[in-house]
This record gives structure tokens, sequence and C-alpha cells, in this order.
């Protein structure tokens, strides 16, 4: 038998649930040297640990993280709350000893992220964040042919993310359209990590960085039949320089809650003069 790797979760919301899930499946997952096991959940609503029960090895259902990080039963937390929570939370879930699987962007704000870096070495624990996109197969070929040389010379570089849930104005608020929840990123802080993360891979970043950002739908209904102010950046276009074989290449990176006829597209476009490549989820079997 493989031994039991114990996990907890703080946030039963959607993410809570895909990872509850996720969980579930580990068993199908080959040459993995441990078994995952949900053993414990955290939330404020009655509603989200209801959906738990129906987890047979989960032990502990509560509203109180600090009493699922005192279990001796957990040995990794899953955490998935607002971002103006995660500097408190993910400190006390690395001060408590476990080890942590968290959301971006760490933190609220750039301080807040520099201290969860920081606590994050100080601990040594395994500290991540993750991100499938570079590890799927039309990806790979993508990052291929970019450190093939064969592109010739770079011309321009596009990646992006794009969602159209937010094109519907009677959708009612939810935290990652405050400021006081999301931080001042806004969209930035929700997709951003996934813009960047396949040319961060491949050394790119930016040395300068020029933002085309737009506030859309200012108002949304609060789910009591009244309105409240929706105070975040919908979407954002970053226009940026990257260096390449000692040449500086256009970069932009795109960032859109608002992108009609998109459901959940991921894209990364590499051009040069002997040839391109693109790959985007809205066709995953071509290249």
């Amino acid at each position: 038998m493989k031994p039991k790797m114990r996990l907890g979760i703080i946030g039963g919301g959607l993410m809570g649930r895909e990872a509850a899930s996720a969980f579930g499946r580990w068993f199908v997952l080959e040459n993995m040297p441990v078994q995952a096991e949900l053993v414990a959940v955290c939330d404020l609503q009655e509603k989200l640990l209801d959906w738990f029960q129906q987890v047979p090895t989960v032990k502990l259902l509560t509203k109180d993280y600090k009493a699922l990080l005192a279990s001796p039963d957990v040995d990794v937390v899953y955490v998935a709350v607002p971002h103006d929570l995660h500097e408190a939370i993910y400190l006390d879930v690395l001060n408590a000893g476990k080890d942590l699987l968290a959301e971006k962007p760490f933190g609220i704000d750039l301080r807040a992220a520099r201290n969860i870096r920081d606590a994050a070495a100080k601990s040594g624990r395994f500290v991540r964040c993750s991100s499938e996109f570079p590890f799927l197969p039309g990806v790979q070929r993508v990052l291929q042919a970019v450190r093939s040389g064969n592109l010739g010379k770079l011309l321009e570089i596009r990646s992006g993310f794009h969602h159209s849930s937010d094109m519907d104005p009677t959708k009612p608020i939810n935290w990652k359209r405050q400021t006081k929840h999301c931080g001042d990123v806004g969209v930035m802080g929700d997709l951003g990590m996934h813009t960047v993360h396949v040319p961060f891979r491949l050394g790119w970043k930016p040395l300068r960085v020029y933002a085309q950002l737009q506030k859309i739908y200012t108002q949304r209904p609060d789910g009591r039949g009244g309105m409240a102010a929706c105070d975040t950046w919908d979407n954002a276009m970053l226009h940026t320089e990257v260096r390449v074989d000692g040449a500086e290449v256009p970069m932009r990176l795109e960032q859109k809650r608002l992108a009609p006829g998109e459901m959940n597209t991921w894209y990364i476009e590499v051009l040069g003069t002997d040839g391109g490549v693109k790959f985007s989820t809205k066709e995953p079997k071509t290249l």
C-alpha cells in the first residue's frame, strides 16, 4: 500500500470542490508515490460544508480554519479564499507546520506576496500554486518549437486568457469584482499568472510594460434586490518588450473577463521570421 497524503481544504467554494474531485481521482495516476486522502474541510457557509459530507474520507468539517490546522491528521492544506485573506491564512498554514497548496496571486498586493514568499522560504515547507497549461501536449510542442531555434528571429509573442461570463450585466457581484477583496490588480490577479507562465518559463520577462485597462460594468446586482459597486479592472492588455537573443521583442499579455464568444480560452502564440507556432485550448488538438 502507498503511504497516505492527508489533505485539508480551507475554502469550500468552486475551487475547493474541484480540488476534492481531483483528490478523489488521484488513484488513477500511475507511478505516484502517495495516495491522496481528503480528511478535513473548512468553510464559513454551512451549505458548502454539507456538500463535503458525501466524501467518505472526510472526518472534520469546521467553520474555524485554525481547528483544521490544529488537527494532527492533516499533512497538506489547499487554500482557496479571497485574495485579502491569503496572507493571514497562508502564514498560519506554514506556522502550523503544514505543506501548502495555494491559489494565485499569493496575497492582495506585492507586500503580502513578498511576506508569503519569505515565510515559505523560512519554513522549509512544500509550497506550490498549480497551473497545468505548460504541461498540455500542445504547449509542450510550442516550447519545443521555440527552443529549437527554427522560428528564426522572433517578431512577436502573444499570450492570453479569455472569459466571457461577465458579458451578462445581470450576473450578481462576487468578491472577484470588488477591489477590497481582490486587490487593485483586478483581472490581472485572477488570470495574469496563467498568461505569464509559459513566457516566464522561456525566460521572457518584460523590460517595460504599457497597460490598457478597462472597467466596463461599474455596478452589478448585489443578490439582495439592489446594486453594488463593481470597481475592479475587467479587461487588461499589457504591451511589453522582452529580450530574446539580444533583441527586444514585443509581447502582448491579454487577460479578459469580457471577451465575446470565448468560454475559457487560454493561448500562446510565437511568430518569427522563419515560422510561427500557436496553441489554444479552444482547439486543443490543433497546433
